[in-house]
């Protein structure tokens, strides 16, 4: 079993023993596959050279008598349901656009389906699979979704609310769908007759959804009223906190959250937890601050031991979270204690996952 310098790994090679940190901690366990993420793991905790697992000479022969089948890798359920969704909210929007009747009953049926493996989806580290920014309204729009449905079940909502809160997550941009595609793809700044025409497309979700059955008023208030806001600065109406729809008040949270950490045509993705801080920074006045923090606490539970990459790109595991600062845990790196309260300069750029 050869030992392999981490600088000369090549891709798809396999760990022929545990990497483990200068701690004591299993980094990767024996026959984890080595791929960039890996790699970048290891060169972060200053991992000079691991056993790579070699083939005797018997299964050299044996491979080059017998070609390899290609092993298929198994799907998540979770998975192959978002992307199902992903092709119907496509149909969804083409209809709504021509000015068709929505499947709200198909539409119900396959968000059930999503749910159903609510499990697999985690706020803060999920990233869809072979997604596009062409792609971006449909990826947001399920995104919102399934955070809506999260963060209404942290806030102890009725169960018979969930998947009602879960369409209007769904459905809020369905307005989007009659929208200048040109506007919405736009690399620039916005003029302010092209932000008026954005704006409008509440007012436009409102009218396709306002006669539908299926649906509650909550979903159809959803569509119009996800970009108020509790002081009133928000369009189209400019109503207050006591004329927003809870609903509404959980999507807009949402929206926010799933807009900011997806890149844009005309703006990065931010860091999950650059953003929870600036919604809470942010939140008195613009959206609930009573369901930030339940959204904050909530989606910041990870767990100790937990790899995470930090904004001078040094790569260190969770050993302590103090519930009154959730975004800024204790981070050991190589055995320095990097305690993020303190240190406000630094923040979690990325969550690797779990050591």
């Amino acid at each position: 079993m050869p030992t392999v310098a981490v600088s000369q790994i090549k891709y798809g090679e396999r760990l022929g023993d545990n990497v483990t940190t200068k701690m004591g901690n299993i980094l990767f366990h024996k026959g984890r596959v080595i791929q960039e993420r890996e790699l970048e793991i290891l060169r972060a905790f200053l991992i000079p050279s691991v056993y790579i697992e070699s083939m005797n000479s018997n299964e050299v022969e044996q491979e080059s008598e017998e070609p390899k089948v290609k092993e298929v890798e198994a799907v998540h359920p979770f998975y192959a349901e978002y992307q199902n969704m992903v092709k119907l909210l496509k149909r969804v929007f083409l209809l709504a656009n021509g000015g068709q009747p929505l499947p709200i009953l198909e539409i119900r049926t396959g968000l059930e389906a999503l749910i159903r493996h609510i499990d697999a989806y985690k706020v803060l580290t999920f990233t869809p699979k072979n997604r596009n920014l062409h792609e971006y309204i449909y990826h947001k729009s399920i995104l919102v979704s399934l955070t809506s449905y999260s963060l209404a079940r942290w806030a102890g909502l009725p169960q018979k609310d969930l998947l009602q809160i879960a369409m209007a997550g769904l459905l809020h941009d369905i307005g989007t769908s009659k929208v200048d595609r040109t506007l919405i793809e736009k690399k620039s700044p916005l003029t302010a007759a092209e932000m008026d025409e954005i704006r409008h497309h509440t007012l436009i979700g409102y009218q396709i959804l306002k006669n539908m059955s299926g649906i509650n008023e909550g979903v159809k208030l959803t569509a119009l009223q996800h970009h108020e806001r509790e002081d009133g600065s928000g369009y189209p109406l400019g109503v207050k906190s006591d004329k927003i729809h809870m609903y509404a008040k959980i999507v807009a949270i949402a929206d926010i959250y799933n807009a900011m950490t997806n890149e844009r045509y005309y703006k990065s993705a931010l860091s999950p937890y650059v953003v929870l801080e600036q919604l809470l920074n942010e939140s008195f006045g613009k959206v609930d601050p009573t369901l930030v923090q339940v959204f904050m606490n909530k989606s910041t539970q990870i767990s100790n031991g937990t790899l995470v990459k930090l904004s001078d790109n040094r790569v260190g595991e969770i050993v302590f979270s103090d519930r009154s600062h959730p975004t800024r845990p204790w981070v050991n790196i190589n055995g320095t204690i990097v305690n993020l309260t303190v240190e406000r300069n630094l923040f979690i750029q990325d969550v690797i996952g779990h050591i």
